[in-house]
């Protein structure tokens, strides 16, 4: 070794500090996306703290500007939700990597980082603190905090904390942050999002308040919520080698074999045995007398065995077809609005489940493209950026045609694609775009292709109506003439030309499957000349 690189210093950094050097890895690359994404943030915590515990949510969303010869912009998001407890609140807003979202089930958010993220970026472009004020169902306080966080030692600094009597029956949280923003380039992409959230919670209030006082607000339509997650194990073919290590060094059960049972979702007292035969380990060894080696050997033969129940489903919240319906319904009002959740299905041991939603005129605005405005979602969240590069818009743009379906643009047309899972394969650190993952593909192309001849199915209905009434028009405009004709004929026979129409408009009813109504309102346009 030379000189030189004994004389090299070497140092561990604190995640806080990690993602305040590389903070443009969750998203805060410049002014306008960091607003941005400290929205995004703020808001998926406030859903995930309502709808995920049954709660309807009633979220509000401020922005305000603080500071504008600096471009500092407040951004504020109150929900109606379960609230923090008082002691949690240092350490879920002012520690990163610190979340009650380390389990195995569906969330928004993966780890609770971004939040933490935006808050450090706040601090670092604008010095202010975030400010928190929460209360829990059944507490009679309200708790107020003012902190920052310590880069260096990753962990809260508090500022100031407070509480005081509730005046009201109020439970949630209020976030405030402060961070520097580009509201004029941002304005287009926050709004998107509020739109974009709105369509998949139709159950929820949302207003939305700009720096220019403009306010958006979506009413609540239905008052059912999708089925909250619950936590599960982990399934065997999700695990790898330092997963088995932090089991094995954590773990209080006196054997192996009660480990793999205890631990782990699909492992049984017959499988475990199987498993654990396979590897050449017996089953009462205790398993922190496991070598690396022989937790190795163990987490192959797990991987490698074939006979397992699939991941179970109730680790995830599809939104459910009545959902998707209700939210397409809500923002375009659309003529026909179709939706399906696909069956559960799995990858790497994660479950998912895919589902999708189309809606078709109405207020919906004329695609100009050759494909349909896309809606793209993961685990409820809107994907907004890298469209380009993800799976979905593969789909949609190159392997369906969509003239096969009556789609003939520039068309009125809608499709929504969400995909829910334990783990949301995304292309890049950004989470804007999803991965093409064969089996998850497949099932995102299924569920695009049942909506789709849904719409066939009534716009060919459509097609047929229409062609039946320029028949029907074509066939009414000859009565009043052959009605005059006949009238002359058999005038001397005394029958009334009211008569002779009549038995007409019978036939003409009869012959086309038209209601007699509208074949009568037909013929009296044609004789006034519309």
């Amino acid at each position: 070794m030379t000189a030189a690189a004994t004389s090299e210093r070497y140092q561990a950094i604190s995640p806080a500090e990690f993602f305040y050097k590389y903070r443009e890895i969750a998203g805060f690359s410049n002014p306008a996306r960091a607003l941005y994404q400290t929205i995004r943030e703020l808001v998926e915590n406030a859903l995930d703290a309502t709808d995920a515990h049954g709660i309807l949510p009633n979220i509000k969303i401020v922005i305000r500007r603080a500071d504008e010869v600096n471009n500092y912009y407040k951004v504020i998001v109150e929900d109606n939700g379960i609230g923090i407890p008082p002691h949690i609140v240092p350490e879920a807003f002012g520690r990163v990597l610190f979340s009650s979202k380390y389990v195995l089930r569906q969330t928004r958010g993966m780890f609770g980082l971004g939040a933490k993220v935006a808050i450090l970026y706040g601090q670092i472009t604008t010095g202010r603190p975030v400010e928190i004020i929460t209360s829990q169902r059944g507490l009679k306080r309200i708790y107020y905090f003012k902190l920052r966080i310590d880069i260096n030692k990753n962990k809260p600094e508090i500022l100031e904390r407070g509480s005081y009597r509730k005046n009201r029956d109020w439970a949630g949280t209020i976030v405030s942050v402060t961070v520097e923003g580009d509201w004029s380039k941002a304005r287009h992409r926050v709004k998107e999002y509020i739109l974009r959230t709105a369509v998949v919670t139709p159950y929820a209030n949302i207003a939305f308040i700009d720096p220019d006082g403009e306010i958006l607000f979506f009413k609540r339509t239905i008052d059912k919520l999708p089925r909250p997650p619950k936590e599960v194990k982990p399934h065997p073919y999700g695990i790898d080698l330092e997963v088995m290590k932090r089991l094995r060094d954590n773990t209080d059960h006196p054997t192996i074999y009660d480990l793999l049972i205890k631990s782990f979702q699909s492992i049984g007292d017959v499988t475990a045995r199987k498993i654990l035969e396979l590897a050449g380990i017996e089953p009462t060894i205790e398993p922190k007398k496991l070598s690396d080696k022989q937790l190795l050997k163990l987490v192959n033969t797990m991987k490698q065995y074939s006979e397992y129940r699939p991941p179970t489903s109730i680790a995830l919240s599809p939104l459910g077809s009545e959902v998707i319906k209700a939210g397409l319904q809500r923002i375009y009002q659309p003529e026909f609005v179709e939706a399906v959740t696909r069956r559960p299905a799995a990858y790497e041991g994660h479950p998912f489940i895919v589902e999708a939603g189309i809606a078709y005129g109405g207020k919906v605005p004329l695609s100009n493209e050759k494909y349909p405005t896309l809606l793209r979602y993961a685990n409820k969240i809107p994907l907004l950026y890298d469209e380009g590069s993800d799976v979905i818009t593969k789909i949609v743009k190159e392997e369906i045609n969509w003239e096969n379906y009556h789609v003939h643009f520039p068309a009125p047309i809608v499709v929504l694609v969400h995909l829910c899972s334990t783990k949301i394969p995304f292309k890049g650190v950004g989470k804007e775009s999803i991965a093409d993952v064969d089996v998850i593909h497949k099932e995102i192309k299924l569920a695009i292709l049942d909506v789709a001849r849904k719409l066939r199915n009534y716009l060919s209905a459509k097609i047929r109506e229409e062609e039946k009434r320029k028949k029907l028009v074509n066939i009414a405009k000859y009565i009043p003439e052959i009605t005059r004709a006949l009238g002359i004929i058999l005038r001397e026979d005394g029958v009334p030309i009211d008569k002779l129409t009549e038995k007409l408009v019978e036939t003409v009813s009869r012959r086309t499957g038209v209601p007699r109504d509208e074949v009568i309102n037909i013929v009296e346009n044609i004789e006034i000349g519309v």
